[in-house]
């Protein structure tokens, strides 16, 4: 009877134990890293291109990506960050390219917002999606303040 208890024991506080790991492809480049609880990814994880820079990183809760994420290239270059929640991409996302950058509002993975896209660190021009459709576009800031005067960002 004790030994029943014992083990049921020793199962049910080994089965809620965090655990940090590390997986390898076949060539034994490490391609991620990071917590798992019940078979499960958790907390912070980073994943690896094969040359060993930063593919992405960021949390999941339950297996799932949660909070703020960052993407790279291989060599290194950020190529967009952003949100999630619930395992879809949620709020302001920032994409990156050579001389651009676009920042995008997201809601259940779903372009929902402002879109503002700059062109050398310069606005260029803004639009606005609901449920991913496109709803307007504005290329100059004062038709886009009489369009959106409550607009905040």
């Amino acid at each position: 009877m004790l030994f029943k208890y014992l083990t049921i024991l020793f199962f049910l506080t080994n089965f809620n134990q965090k655990e940090f790991i590390k997986n390898y492809d076949n060539q034994g480049n490490l391609t991620s890293e990071g917590w798992m609880l019940n078979n499960k990814k958790t907390d912070y994880w980073t994943f690896y291109y094969t040359n060993g820079t930063i593919e992405k990183k960021g949390h999941f809760n339950s297996g799932k990506k949660t909070g703020y994420w960052y993407f790279y290239a291989e060599n290194n270059n950020l190529l967009k960050e952003g949100g999630y929640k619930n395992n879809k991409a949620s709020n302001w996302w920032i994409f990156y390219s050579k001389n651009k950058k676009i920042k995008i509002q997201y809601k259940n993975g779903l372009k929902d917002g402002y879109s503002l896209i700059y062109y050398n660190n310069r606005l260029k021009k803004s639009e606005r999606y609901k449920s991913n459709k496109k709803i307007g576009e504005w290329t100059s800031y004062y038709s886009f303040k009489k369009d959106n005067p409550n607009a905040k960002f």
